[in-house]
């Protein structure tokens, strides 16, 4: 496996500063936002789209960092009823496999997206429960009218790329959970898998290295965000996982995310780790930091430390002694 990070977080950053930062600091690739909530700060989509010449120069100031490019990110809501944001997603959704696919990027992330309840809302509708039963009417109608038939469009498009997309579980979008992400799969292609963050199943109540084994053996596992949360039992006691208070408002949440290590264990970690080497996937650990208690640098470098124990980069050898 190789370590890397996300880009966000070096957004006060110029690329070439960035990429000598992150060689620096022992990683071995960057996710890359393309557009949508991580932003494009340092990619310019269409300028790449375009012209041959700026893909290479692009792509020569990783590689001659000894660096790769783990995945394009691009994370919005493709079936938005907000019809502005909606074209905007989707449209930088299918620029960014195209690019993927001209740059020899595999993987795609984003979000799965929630559409509206029915035909004339015009606000999303995330439905967590199946009674009243039009909860569960609102679920059966978001699956047959826009998820599925979105996500089998860009399944298809994906395989015309050759490009796999990891839709990352993320509570708020009707992809969340390994059972919501393996049934859309089901509904479309095997190049519609998972950018699986463990920080996100610990707030629902799902343990990452179960969610590992569960994704893995669909060889359904993509990508892999590095992110912990903090669950504060005090707290969940009063509010709940489905904590509404401001992500700032640290003292009151049931639940907040951390550097890697600071939520939960190193050791839970190196089981992670393991999980993922069982079930062969054996690419980029990438960092994310949204780590309320710390700066940039000290939630990232303790990130790197903690993962750099822990984090498996050579092939085992054979059993010799089995």
């Amino acid at each position: 496996m190789k370590l890397g990070v996300f880009n966000p977080l070096f957004q006060n950053m110029r690329l070439e500063e960035m990429l000598d930062y992150i060689k620096a600091s022992g990683l071995d690739a960057v996710e890359i936002g393309t557009g949508g909530y991580p932003g494009d700060k340092h990619c310019n989509v269409d300028e790449l789209l375009e012209s041959k010449d700026a893909r290479e120069a692009y792509l020569e100031k990783f590689t001659s960092r000894g660096l790769i490019i783990s995945a394009f990110s691009c994370h919005g809501n493709p079936i938005s009823p907000d019809e502005a944001f909606r074209r905007e997603s989707d449209e930088i959704l299918r620029k960014s496999i195209r690019l993927a696919n001209l740059m020899d990027v595999p993987v795609v992330n984003t979000f799965s997206g929630t559409p509206a309840g029915n035909e004339t809302d015009t606000a999303v509708n995330w439905p967590v429960t199946p009674w009243p039963e039009e909860y569960s009417e609102i679920k059966e109608w978001q699956w047959k009218n826009r998820l599925i038939p979105y996500w089998q469009d860009i399944a298809e498009l994906a395989k015309e790329n050759d490009v796999k997309i990891g839709l990352e579980l993320h509570g708020g979008f009707l992809v969340h959970s390994p059972h919501t992400m393996l049934e859309l799969r089901k509904a479309t292609n095997a190049y519609i898998g998972a950018n699986l963050d463990p920080s996100h199943m610990w707030w629902q109540g799902i343990d990452p290295v179960a969610a590992i084994k569960i994704l893995g053996r669909e060889e359904a596992l993509h990508h892999f965000h590095a992110k912990d949360t903090y669950i504060d039992q005090d707290n969940l006691n009063m509010h709940g996982y489905l904590d509404m208070n401001p992500y700032g408002n640290i003292r009151d949440r049931s639940w907040t995310f951390r550097s890697v290590g600071l939520g939960h264990s190193v050791d839970e970690w190196a089981n992670m780790m393991s999980a993922l080497r069982t079930y062969d996937y054996d690419y980029v650990v990438s960092i994310e930091h949204e780590d309320g208690l710390m700066s940039i640098e000290e939630g990232f470098q303790t990130a790197v430390r903690n993962l750099q124990g822990v984090i498996i980069k050579e092939q085992p050898t054979d059993m010799w002694w089995a």
